[in-house]
């Protein structure tokens, strides 16, 4: 068959599409700024486009040209400077329906969902979910639902990126809803249901949730991950709810400014009440393996290890970053005339005052760019090059500096140093 993945570049929707391309499908994937994608997975064909774009239906036509089915992996927790929730999970999934409603054959539509009567439901992660769910229902295609609870597998994004991260924490391990349950299934297991549905195993109107039989304190699941990753026990602590909010509001406004964080607060308000799934939540004919099958079929690696404890170091990394480039711009304008003072002998008044502000200046536009997420890798690339630049003019113009009992030169090669492991560790997927 002529399959369409929407989020084809995901955590779920890449496992879809190399479990229907080994399964001998044509495998064709949407997604966002694809060059890396080709070339990771170039066993699928690729097409360029945003779902935030696709609010009509003509829109979607020339897609659904040829295509037998369409597998919706794509979405998002929350809104922010990368992502229309409404957009995405509500508008772009009506039109396509309706495009689809006037092809000749109709796609089948297999719609990855989540669980939208649970906890958290009233957020617009759920809301718009729930809403295209329904519109897919009502429109009388070929359809499937499949809601997995928290997905699990060999890689990790978002929520599961979380656990690890969790589990690495040095001496203790700092938990909010610690006793709320969670429910898992395995990355390939959804990738499995995916495939029976295309497959006809599971029949057209299923709406099935995906999760193992027995739920676990979320606790128990970062002390399971823990030990998966090689680590003695730590001592559980119980963080209180009200010293979170600090936190979520810090994951929030990082939101906004484009980065993905898992502590948003929708995430936190679906943990209140947990991860839940029906009693009875499993795929025909399959038994759906638990955190502790899914984690000993995929054994850590060192580099699970290093993702686990650099993970929560990244927002570190960059806001450090920021800080230090900062201040370096604005220290001078307090106080102008040290700076001045080492432009001074080498060129006119004029033109060495101009050299400090046009200096300061650039060092508040990386300070503030690295913010962004849009931003970030010019601006890493960009301190990492000025840097350099300040460390040459200096050791030609005025080399004691090296020798200077502060240090202001030694001190700049640790930032370099951050730069870089700011850009080997920049990308999300």
């Amino acid at each position: 068959m002529n399959i369409l993945i929407l989020g084809a570049s995901g955590f779920i929707g890449s496992a879809v599409a190399r479990r229907l391309s080994a399964d001998g499908h044509a495998v064709t994937g949407l997604g966002r700024n694809l060059a890396a994608m080709r070339r990771r997975m170039a066993f699928i064909t690729w097409r360029e486009a945003d779902l935030a774009t696709l609010v009509l239906p003509a829109s979607w036509q020339a897609h659904l040209d040829g295509i037998d089915v369409v597998v919706n992996a794509a979405g998002a927790l929350q809104d922010g400077a990368r992502d229309d929730l409404a957009a995405v999970q509500d508008r772009a999934m009506q039109a396509l329906y309706v495009a689809a409603q006037s092809r000749v054959e109709p796609p089948l539509v297999v719609q990855v969902s989540a669980r939208t009567d649970g906890p958290g439901s009233h957020t617009a992660f759920l809301a718009t979910k729930r809403r295209a769910d329904e519109a897919l229902k009502a429109s009388g295609l070929p359809h499937v639902v499949l809601r997995p609870a928290l997905v699990l597998g060999r890689n990790a994004h978002g929520g599961s990126a979380l656990l690890r991260a969790l589990a690495a924490m040095p001496c203790v391990t700092p938990l909010i809803h610690a006793e709320s349950p969670v429910a898992t299934v395995g990355l390939d297991d959804v990738a499995a249901a995916v495939s029976d549905a295309v497959a006809g195993t599971i029949p057209a109107g299923s709406d099935l949730e995906l999760a193992a039989p027995r739920p676990v304190a979320l606790a128990d699941l970062v002390a399971l991950h823990r030990s998966w990753l090689g680590l003695a026990p730590a001592r559980r602590w119980s963080v209180p709810l009200f010293a979170a909010i600090p936190v979520v509001a810090a994951a929030d406004m990082a939101g906004r400014l484009g980065w993905r964080a898992p502590l948003r607060s929708t995430a936190m308000r679906v943990m209140q009440g947990g991860v839940t799934a029906a009693a009875s939540a499993e795929a025909p004919g399959r038994t759906l393996r638990d955190a502790g099958a899914v984690l000993a079929a995929n054994p850590a690696g060192v580099q699970d290890l290093w993702f686990a404890r650099l993970y929560l170091l990244k927002p570190l990394v960059v806001v450090c970053l920021s800080v230090f480039w900062l201040a370096s711009g604005l220290v001078p304008f307090w106080n102008f005339a040290p700076a001045y003072a080492h432009f001074s002998p080498l060129m006119p008044p004029g033109w060495a005052a101009a050299a400090v502000i046009a200096t300061c200046l650039a060092d508040i536009l990386l300070g503030a760019a690295v913010l962004a997420r849009k931003h970030a890798r010019r601006a890493m690339q960009g301190m990492v090059v000025l840097a350099a630049a300040y460390l040459a003019a200096a050791t030609l113009v005025e080399p004691s500096l090296w020798l200077d009992p502060l240090g202001p030169l030694v001190k700049v090669l640790p930032s370099v140093v951050l730069a870089l492991v700011g850009l080997a560790i920049l990308d999300e997927r």
